[in-house]
């Protein structure tokens, strides 16, 4: 994930989004981690080159949030090709399908929760 889609610190976020915002909470709020014994880190592919959140997946996170989905499996439900999406990553696919569709699938790949069987990444 890191060397494909980048993947700084949270800090390193939040320094460069207070460069944008005047107050940078409310964006770090919204902001996908990937937690480990190393520290938090946020994966790029949530970010558009002007570090605005792309809005489909802020869509998606929302929605995984809601279904208690963590951060680390969404992240790799992410960049992991999905059985529901035809083995398509939903990382590869946030611009070309409706916003609707991403959101079944992600709601399929966990209906079982988080780490049950093949379909939940």
């Amino acid at each position: 994930m890191g060397a494909e889609f980048g993947l700084p610190s949270l800090e390193r976020v939040r320094s460069r989004l207070a460069q944008i915002h005047e107050d940078p909470e409310p964006v770090m709020q919204q902001v996908v981690r990937v937690f480990s014994a190393e520290g938090t880190y946020c994966p790029g592919f949530q970010f558009r080159e002007d570090l605005s959140l792309h809005p489909v997946v802020m869509g998606l996170f929302a929605r995984a949030m809601a279904l208690r989905i963590p951060h680390n499996y969404f992240a790799a439900w992410m960049v992991t090709g999905c059985p529901a999406l035809r083995e398509g990553r939903p990382v590869d696919l946030v611009d070309r399908l409706a916003p609707a569709v991403l959101i079944a699938a992600l709601e399929r790949s966990f209906e079982h929760g988080p780490g049950v069987g093949r379909g939940s990444v």
